[in-house]
């Protein structure tokens, strides 16, 4: 992904006149460059800050569990890291919701875990993550190997390559890494976890362990982030998923930095690549997130989206954030709510991304999802 230099300028001309602001306001990420372009898909020439009609839309999750067609997919082909890194696969799924419903974003089935054995940190899904062998001392830590995305996921880049390709301009191809932290909890615990006792332990008794974790995983996603760009992504997702585990104090020292590091070390490289920031419960980190300087904060239901703007600032785009539950309710209701996040980032006078504040709920229906398209995709004709 080359970036253009007049478009690479304007970027950095405006983070840099951020950082002589900071101080004094609440963090600020740039406005996107002005310049047009508009054969570009509709998310891209909104984050841009481009003149739109109407925002762009797509849901975190939209690909999978609550659609019919994945369903029976899933009966031929049962385990989740073949349906994940199998290309043919990979892209049939990520191309089921584009069929059904025509988002704006269309985004890699795949897995926050899926780099993780190019680290020499072997996984499986039976169902839910399980790490072979936690990584709990320094010892362990000093085994974790530098990513060569390439070699260990060619069948990312493959997929990546082959939606950009059917997709076109049509619609933006996401890309999404897992932040350090949630990695290292998956890492540290041994997969999923209900009170982090592992990390947490780590964290507070030996934290240069997992610092040196945390630092080794930086440069990794940062890496496989360029390697997403390169392969076809156009906008990229960071979830940091669990960092909502931390009390804000502790944010600022495992999450927030190791975030920052990844964000300015592709910037580095891809400075005109949109970079999403999510993480789950963070109504007590926006500001903190807002210190990461992603160029786009997606917002999670817990924030009213009009105080989340006044608490971030107005120079980031914003991304969200109805509650996905609502997709269960009439679908007057499910108007009424879509329309009124619209409406909320129209009088914040954000550039904005219509999306849920999580991923859409197994068993939904897929009626409910296909309104949520149709009126978000309509809205200009409701104001």
């Amino acid at each position: 992904m080359t970036p253009t230099r007049s478009s690479s300028a304007a970027l950095q001309s405006q983070r840099a006149s951020n950082v002589v602001v900071r101080a004094a306001a609440a963090p600020a990420a740039p406005p996107a460059p002005a310049a047009t372009s508009t054969d570009a898909p509709l998310m891209l020439r909104a984050l841009r800050g481009e003149k739109v009609e109407r925002p762009p839309v797509w849901m975190m999750r939209q690909a999978g569990r609550y659609q019919k067609v994945y369903q029976d997919l899933c009966k031929k082909h049962p385990t989740f890291r073949e349906r994940s890194e199998r290309v043919d696969l990979a892209v049939e799924i990520s191309l089921q919701p584009w069929h059904a419903f025509k988002p704006d974003g269309v985004i890699l089935f795949s897995d926050i875990l899926t780099p993780l054995p190019g680290m020499n940190i072997p996984f499986d899904m039976a169902p839910g993550p399980i790490i072979m062998e936690p990584i709990r001392t320094m010892a362990q830590v000093e085994k974790v190997t530098k990513l060569d995305s390439e070699a260990a996921c060619p069948f990312v880049g493959e997929s990546l390559r082959q939606l950009r390709s059917y997709i076109g301009n049509q619609a933006a191809v996401l890309g999404f890494v897992g932040a350090p932290f949630t990695l290292a909890t998956y890492i540290v615990e041994g997969g999923s976890s209900k009170n982090f006792a592992h990390i947490k332990k780590m964290a507070f008794s030996s934290p240069e362990v997992l610092h040196a974790l945390l630092d080794k995983l930086a440069d990794n996603v940062a890496d496989y982030v360029r390697y997403q760009a390169d392969a076809g992504a156009q906008v990229v997702q960071i979830f940091d998923s669990w960092a909502s585990e931390l009390q804000p104090q502790d944010f600022d020292v495992f999450s927030g930095p190791y975030i920052k590091k990844v964000i300015d070390s592709v910037r580095k490289t891809h400075p005109d690549l949109p970079i999403i920031l999510y993480i789950s419960g963070s109504g007590g980190l926006l500001e903190r997130m807002a210190a990461c300087q992603p160029d786009i904060i997606s917002l999670d239901q817990s924030v009213d989206f009009t105080d989340g703007v006044k608490r971030c600032g107005t120079n980031f785009a914003f991304q969200g954030n109805m509650d996905p539950g609502v997709l269960f309710g009439s679908k007057d209701f499910i108007e009424k709510r879509v329309m009124d996040t619209i409406k909320a980032a129209r009088s914040a006078g954000v550039r904005h991304v219509m999306n849920l504040g999580h991923g859409v709920l197994p068993g939904t229906p897929e009626d409910h999802v296909g309104h949520y398209f149709h009126v978000a995709r309509t809205a200009h004709e409701r104001m």
